[in-house]
């Protein structure tokens, strides 16, 4: 069986738990079947990696907001022009799935999607695109209505998608949980990046890592920070803002926190993989205070480095952590539709008295890592999850016979 594979993210070139997922699944599928990765960008050095593309020049040298998602869709175009003889079509994220939905048309094959997140449940991405939120969420609407199959990577997203989209069969969404490779995903005893950031080692800290990004709850773990015990550490490695305004509101709100004496270190880079897993490794306790979250792979990342996990009650995270067993789970409350808590200062609480919890006890802190460990080397490896999708490829290509 042949499967063209469509992603925006690929090896070197990812920054997002999609990007994560296409590069361990591509690698177990190609064992499994015969597979060719097609990517946004540049070329990659990946011999499965068949092409890879770039916007049209006229898009690129428009400058403007909505100019991101037309380009999207130019790649998109070529993309499709580019599959035939697949027969299957897997596409990741809306900035693949038009080119999935095209190549389906074109050629008679199956289009199936993988679901990471949902654009009517981002709607402060009009503030990142402009009118082309608009052209991402009809991308992603006219996608998801005529696949062939769809991929959530949760429980909770499965619901999300069928709430969203009503004209979608909720026969054709499965749910395939997200994986990882404990091989590269485990505790690492060295210290050199601790030392380089100004970490001791040895110190108790929670650590949080991710994008500057609305759903990713920064601004609210900084809210927490001022309410949490002053002897309390809190590392964060944030990257990639959004927009520029994002990115000042969090370094102002993290300059009034540290003005207040609180031991917040605010780390701006987008690290390697081994830095992260080092600083998961020596954490007390990571931390994940998003308000949208399919998913939630980086918990299941630090879970795997014996680290215990506080997070949000939202999205898929209820099914990667354990309360009182992995890790603690803290409610948002009544929120927005942006998923914005309605109560800010409760939820700051909440969040703060949860971590000072796991902090405060680091007997219990390592016991919730080691079952964190145990749940993910038990559930969440990337083997069955490509031969569960393997087996929806050859459901979908029967059923076009």
């Amino acid at each position: 069986m042949r499967v063209a594979l469509l992603t925006r993210e690929f090896p070197p070139e990812v920054y997002g738990g999609a990007g994560v997922h296409v590069e361990y699944l591509a690698e177990e599928l190609d064992r499994l079947v015969d597979l060719e990765v097609h990517a946004f960008g540049k070329e990659r050095p990946s011999s499965l990696v068949k092409a890879t593309y770039e916007p049209w020049s006229a898009l690129i040298d428009a400058y403007k907001r909505h100019a991101a998602a037309l380009g999207t869709m130019s790649v998109d175009l070529a993309m499709a022009l580019a599959v035939e003889g697949a027969d299957v079509v897997h596409t990741h994220t809306w900035y693949a799935n038009l080119a999935g939905h095209l190549a389906a048309m074109t050629y008679d094959v199956p289009h199936v999607m993988t679901s990471h997140s949902l654009e009517p449940l981002r709607p402060w991405k009009a503030e990142q695109l402009g009118g082309g939120y608009a052209l991402s969420s009809w991308c992603e609407r006219t996608s998801i209505e005529a696949a062939d199959a769809v991929i959530a990577v949760s429980g909770a997203m499965r619901d999300d998608i069928i709430r969203c989209y009503p004209n979608v069969d909720a026969a054709r969404v499965q749910v395939v949980h997200n994986g990882i490779d404990v091989t590269q995903y485990q505790k690492d005893d060295a210290t050199d990046v601790l030392e380089r950031l100004g970490v001791e080692p040895g110190e108790p800290y929670a650590f949080f890592v991710g994008r500057m990004t609305r759903q990713k709850g920064i601004v609210h773990l900084l809210d927490a920070v001022a309410h949490m015990d002053g002897d309390h550490t809190v590392v964060v490695l944030a990257s990639s803002p959004d927009t520029k305004e994002i990115g000042d509101e969090l370094r102002q709100r993290a300059a009034e926190v540290q003005g207040k004496g609180a031991r917040l270190l605010l780390v701006e880079e987008t690290p390697p993989r081994r830095d992260v897993i080092q600083l998961f490794s020596h954490a007390t306790v990571f931390v994940c205070p998003s308000i949208y979250e399919p998913f939630g792979l980086v918990n299941i990342e630090a879970m795997a480095c014996e680290t215990a996990v506080v997070a949000t009650a939202v999205g898929g995270i209820p099914e990667i952590v354990v309360p009182g067993e992995t890790g603690l789970l803290v409610e948002v409350g009544e929120a927005d539709e942006h998923g914005t808590p309605l109560d800010r200062d409760g939820f700051a609480r909440r969040f703060a008295a949860a971590v000072d919890e796991v902090l405060g006890d680091p007997e219990r802190a390592a016991a919730l890592g080691t079952a964190g460990r145990d749940r993910v080397h038990s559930q969440f490896t990337w083997p069955a999850i490509a031969e569960r999708t393997v087996e929806l490829y050859r459901s979908v290509v029967d059923g076009r016979s």
